[in-house]
């Protein structure tokens, strides 16, 4: 952990550390300034000299907690244990890993890609059924509108000739 890491990111990994020490997601409210909840993702990253490996990210569109530091702490420690493509994590592990907080701004709805930007806007799609789909925005190697929708459509388990609604969100980046 390093001095200088931002607020939201000691909390991340305040909340992952205490979680694998005692099971529990533990958040002091008065620690924190307070701030409404907002919709959150928290990724985990192994650094090297390319592009960091994914580790886990895992997040709501919506809040499900009633502050931003317990919405930051619940989406950590899900992101650590929780995301299905990787084995929980171990405690060694975590103070090696780079995390990014991500707080998202609310949902707007898009009539074409025209008005999708990866670099500055994640992308929601929800097709028939309610399956959904989200990617955040500024992902590396995801350079086109075009792309992005379809990775969205992929998680959502949509076709590509499904029809769906499609919404895009700015998000606060903080690493």
């Amino acid at each position: 952990m390093a001095p200088d890491e931002h607020p939201y990111v000691r909390l991340a990994r305040t909340a992952i550390r205490r979680f694998l020490e005692t099971g529990r997601i533990l958040v002091e409210d008065d620690d924190h300034p307070p701030a409404p909840a907002r919709g959150v993702f928290v990724s985990l990253h192994e650094p090297s000299d390319g592009e960091a490996a994914l580790r886990g990210c895992v997040g709501s569109i919506r809040p499900r907690e009633d502050t931003l530091a317990r919405e930051i702490a619940r989406s950590a420690v899900a992101a650590a244990v929780g995301d299905p493509r990787f084995p929980p994590l171990r405690p060694e592990e975590l103070d090696r890993l780079d995390i990014t907080v991500y707080i998202l701004g609310e949902p707007e709805p898009v009539a074409s890609l025209d008005e999708l930007d990866p670099a500055r806007y994640g992308v929601i799609v929800e097709g028939p059924g309610g399956r959904t789909g989200l990617l955040l925005p500024a992902i590396p190697g995801v350079d086109d509108a075009a792309a992005q929708v379809d990775i969205a459509r992929r998680k959502a388990l949509l076709g590509p000739d499904e029809p769906i609604r499609l919404y895009r969100f700015g998000a606060r980046i903080i690493h």
